[in-house]
């Protein structure tokens, strides 16, 4: 049976790649469950920095796999769509950062999967859709991620009508932060990724979460969240070294 998920480590970083080229790396239960696994490795070995998700074959993921979600019932459908938000929510609390390399098309909850990475480069060819509503099935789940990555008279315009958008206008409305030529895609990827991988482990580790949880607060308490991480952040060996190096002119020489 060929692999759902395959893993490359290169260089601190883990590259994930969605297999199911056939299905266009469509999110079925068990893809979810290796994906799941996956994250869960990761989370635990200290040598990954980051991660990139890829899809194999002609896409980057069309979304759920339709012909399993066509034979669930209620119960079924609750326990897909609970994992799935399980899912994303893993992507958003790794530890580290999580690119998504795009190429392709992104719909659904693949579209879902670009904006919960924290960061996207996208192929120039590449096409995005929440397309739920052109089969009577309203892109609900999916909203969640993007609402909170485009801003919602993108998001509602993308969730009411279905249109495919291109790489250009992903880029802009933030869906992902670059669209490059297809032919650099993996270079745009690898060195965005590798740039990530070089800095301190320890301040990516704390401001990640951080980042995260001041998003949705009110000011004064986001204020007082980023403080306290900062407090934390410079009890880290790695502030200590890292302001040296800066002082000394020297390149840091990061911890775990």
């Amino acid at each position: 049976m060929t692999e759902l998920l395959l893993r490359d480590d290169q260089d601190g970083v883990a590259w994930l790649t969605l297999n199911r080229p056939l299905a266009r790396n469509a999110l079925s239960a068990p893809l979810m469950t290796a994906l799941e696994a996956a994250l869960d490795a990761i989370e635990a070995d200290p040598a990954i920095r980051v991660m990139v998700i890829a899809g194999a074959g002609p896409a980057f993921c069309a979304g759920h796999d339709l012909r399993e979600v066509q034979g669930l019932g209620p119960a079924g459908l609750a326990a897909l769509f609970a994992q799935c938000s399980r899912l994303m929510q893993r992507v958003t609390t790794l530890r580290v950062p999580v690119i998504a390399r795009v190429h392709g098309i992104a719909t659904a909850a693949g579209c879902q999967l670009v904006a919960t990475c924290d960061l996207a480069i996208a192929a120039s060819t590449a096409r995005f859709a929440t397309p739920g509503v052109n089969i009577g099935l309203f892109c609900s789940t999916p909203m969640v991620a993007l609402s909170r990555a485009v801003g919602r008279k993108a998001a509602m315009e993308m969730l009411l009508t279905g249109d495919m958008l291109d790489a250009t206008r992903a880029a802009a409305l933030g869906l992902v932060n670059h669209a490059v030529p297809d032919a650099e895609l993996d270079g745009a990827v690898r060195s965005l990724a590798q740039r990530i991988a070089a800095r301190s482990p320890a301040a990516v580790r704390i401001g990640k979460p951080a980042f995260y949880q001041q998003a949705d607060l009110p000011l004064a308490e986001a204020y007082a969240l980023a403080a306290a991480a900062m407090v934390r952040n410079m009890a880290e060996a790695d502030a200590a070294e890292g302001i040296d190096a800066f002082l000394a002119r020297r390149t840091p020489a990061w911890g775990g």
